[in-house]
C-alpha cells in the first residue's frame, strides 16, 4: 500500500508486532467473523490469557481506523470482520513475520 507507514524497523505499520495483538485479531479474523467477547476467547484459548477489554478495544478501535476491519451491528453488539485492505495487510504481516521469525520454527 503506497501510503503505508512503517514503525521504522521494516515492520507494515498496519501491523503492530509488540505483544503480536493486531496481528493476531487479523489472523482470526481472517477465519471467520466474530463479535469482540469471541475475539477475546479466542485469543485466551491460544495464548493461555484472555485480554481485557482495555487492551481488546484499543487494539479493535486502531484495526478500524486503518480500514483494516469493520464492523456490522447486531442488535447492540458488533460483528467484526476483516476487510479487503485487511486480507493483504495480513499477507504481508504474515510475510515479515515469517521472514523474521521463520528460522526459528525450523529448529
Amino acid at each position: 500500500m503506497e501510503n503505508e507507514k512503517k514503525c521504522g524497523c521494516g515492520v507494515p505499520d498496519c501491523c503492530d508486532m509488540r505483544g503480536m495483538l493486531q496481528f493476531l485479531i487479523m489472523w482470526i479474523l481472517s477465519q471467520k467473523s466474530l463479535y469482540g467477547s469471541q475475539i477475546a476467547d479466542e485469543i485466551g484459548r491460544r495464548r493461555g490469557d484472555r485480554p481485557n477489554p482495555g487492551t481488546l478495544y484499543p487494539a479493535l478501535k486502531e484495526l478500524l481506523k486503518r480500514g483494516i476491519i469493520q464492523f456490522e451491528l447486531e442488535g447492540n453488539k458488533k460483528l467484526y470482520s476483516l476487510t479487503g485492505l485487511g486480507k493483504s495487510a495480513l499477507d504481508r504481516c504474515k510475510a515479515w513475520f515469517l521472514q523474521a521469525f521463520g528460522d526459528i520454527l525450523k529448529t
